[in-house]
This record gives C-alpha cells, structure tokens and sequence, in this order.
C-alpha cells in the first residue's frame, strides 16, 4: 500500500471535504487497493487546519498552475519533482509525485478548490501558498502569462490584497522590473529613507516564518525564503540610496 505520511502530516481536516476532498480521494483512491478507496477519503474532516491540510491544498494548487497552459511537458515534471526535492525532500517528493500526477489528468474546478482553500487558510498561510505557486512557475526561469493568470485569480478568489500579491511576485519579475525592491516592501521608489524603514520592519513582521509555524517545518523552510527576499529588496534598495 502506498504511503503517503509525509503529505498527509499530522492528519487531514477541512480537506477531506469538498471538492478539494473529492480529488484528493480520486487521486489517492486510483493508487491504492479496492478495501481502501476514495470514498473514504472524501469524508469531511475537523475545521482545524492540519499541516496535511496544506500541503494536499499545494498539489491541488499545483496542478491547476501546471494544467494552466494546456500542457504538461516531461521536462516540466522534472522541474517540478527538484522544487518538491528542494522544499520536502527525497521522500517527500516521491510521495507527491505520483499524486501530483494523477491530479494533472483529472478536470480541476480552480475557483471551486479555491474558494474551499482560501475560506480555510488564515492569510498568513494563504500568503505563503501564493509565495509556494510562484516558486513552481517559476523553476523554468520564468512565469508565463498563463501562469501568472492563474495564480492571480486564485490570489482574487483567496481574497490577497492587491500589494501583498504584488510584493509576493516582484522578487520573480526583477530582471525585468527595475522596482521589484519597492514594490517587495510595498512602497514607492519616491517614500523617504524612514518609510522604507518602516516598511521593511512591517513586512519582516509579515513573512516572519513563524506565521506559518503550525503547517509543519517545511512550510516554515520555504517561508523563511520569503523572508529572505524581504531582506533582499531591502539590501537592495539601502545599496541605491547609499543609507546607512
């Protein structure tokens, strides 16, 4: 019987129910015996979120970013199977591979699955899965506009903040946005050295990884390299205006 510890953590709740529910027994259901099948999956689950929670909402998220050009290439499988390595190990990813897999041949209501996701994420951890989508799209070396559609709706239906997505994507779009550093800290290139100060102590606060604390350590991995960037564009931005 397949194993599927690591993605399921620490158990699964909301998730279970829904359509996010529905694919997930379908998926899982497809790979393992008759006396195990989908429909116990399906089941609905506790309100709380679990670290399993988050981490199936992921793949389901995945694969609609991934379907969202129309096609699925093997080199694109292979990229995506190294940001899995790099974000939840060898046997992480060997588990969500042939998940991931299965999700990428089913029909995918994208609204519908994130309409349940982002009614049960608090924004900490909606934010994070938006920072998540980005990396994906991005481990070619560029987000696509069909990409980018896609992770901008769902950003819509989770109810993101126009700034917080902009700060989310700008670290992605810096070879080609001479303000990616800005708008990473959610100001204008015109605010005074004090704001960008300020704006820096903000979002440090924002993305602290420890907002995401109960999602298991290696969401909180990943969301310490959204922290990074703050640093990032903060660096960068002291470096243009000479601050101290």
């Amino acid at each position: 019987m397949a194993n599927f510890a690591k993605w399921i953590g620490g158990g699964l709740g909301w998730a279970l129910g829904g359509p996010v529910g529905a694919l997930i027994g379908f998926a899982i259901g497809s790979m393992i015996s008759n006396s195990d099948n989908g429909a116990t999956y399906a089941i609905g689950g506790s309100s709380n979120t679990n670290e399993g929670d988050f981490k199936m909402s992921l793949l389901v998220l995945m694969a609609c970013v991934m379907k969202a050009d129309g096609k699925i290439l093997k080199s694109e499988l292979a990229v995506v199977k190294r940001f899995l390595v790099e974000n939840f190990g060898e046997q992480g990813a060997l588990e969500a591979m042939p998940l991931l897999k299965n999700l990428l041949e089913q029909h995918i209501d994208e609204s519908a699955v994130a309409q349940q996701i982002g009614n049960n994420l608090n924004y900490s951890s909606k934010l994070e899965l938006l920072h998540l989508l980005f990396n994906i799209a991005y481990a070619d070396g560029e987000v696509v506009d069909a990409e980018l559609a896609t992770i901008l709706r769902i950003s819509n239906i989770f109810r993101i903040d126009r700034l917080d997505f902009e700060s989310i994507k700008a670290p992605y779009m810096k070879h080609k946005d001479d303000n990616w550093a800005y708008k990473s800290l959610e100001i204008e290139p015109t605010v005074t050295d004090d704001e960008v100060k300020k704006a820096y102590r903000k979002m440090a606060m924002k993305y602290h990884p420890d907002k995401v604390n109960d999602l298991g350590e290696e969401v909180k991995k990943s969301a310490t390299e959204k922290f990074r960037s703050i640093n990032e564009a903060y660096e960068s931005i002291k470096k243009k205006r000479g601050m101290a």
